[in-house]
């Protein structure tokens, strides 16, 4: 799929979950063969495992407005102990359930009161706190990964990624993303996406003036 065929319809749900989908079935077949120990490795967000981030994807997958609203309340608005108590449900008792429940999931269109591009957002940047920890490579489309730079370069739903990339200039070296003004940051998409979600790992991989500013905001929320 080529970019100009990606961005046709941008805003439109049907346009949207198709990728989500395709994420989320890229990502359960990396992982179908990963041993005990794999699942236990820490992923690249904060505290969880590998097995806990998949848990937690299944979670978003399977989480309606109104049973978010349910969780909310009956957490006290406490949003980080609902999504820990979601987690939970969807982690079953071993690692092989985790994945089943996140296959089952894979062509889910549910989803909590967010919009579809931060559910691709979800799926693409916990993917790679799952894949990069495991040394798994994934070629993203760069349709996919553009439209999802342009949400986060003006969103700070989710994640500060607008706040972050505040007074920066980033630039894209395999697609046309560009945004901001001021010191430069360049790299790939996907590099620019991860660390403007404040994986400061991927700032190894990016070029320019801007890079060690975006590094020391990686913990805005």
């Amino acid at each position: 799929m080529t970019y100009d065929e990606t961005k046709r319809g941008t805003g439109r749900a049907a346009g949207l979950w198709p990728l989500v989908h395709a994420e989320r079935a890229a990502l359960a077949a990396d992982l179908a063969d990963l041993t005990d120990e794999q699942w236990a490795t820490r992923s690249l967000s904060t505290a969880l495992t590998v097995r806990e981030v998949l848990a937690h994807l299944t979670a978003a997958a399977s989480l309606n407005a109104v049973r978010w609203m349910v969780g909310v309340i009956r957490c006290r608005f406490d949003f980080d102990k609902q999504v820990a108590m979601r987690l939970a449900e969807q982690l079953g008792a071993s690692p092989a359930e985790t994945l089943e429940r996140f296959r089952r999931v894979v062509t889910s269109t549910t989803k909590p009161p967010l919009p579809i591009m931060a559910m691709l957002g979800e799926t693409i940047v916990h993917g790679e706190d799952i894949r990069r920890p495991l040394g798994i490579r994934h070629e993203y489309p760069i349709g996919t990964v553009t439209r999802l730079a342009e949400y986060y370069q003006g969103s700070d739903q989710v994640v500060a990624a607008r706040k972050r990339i505040t007074g920066l200039r980033l630039t894209a070296t395999d697609g046309p993303f560009a945004t901001g003004s001021g010191p430069l940051v360049s790299g790939t998409t996907l590099v620019l996406v991860m660390a403007m979600t404040g994986r400061s790992v991927y700032c190894d991989e990016l070029d320019g003036d801007g890079v060690e500013i975006l590094r020391g905001r990686r913990d805005l929320t």
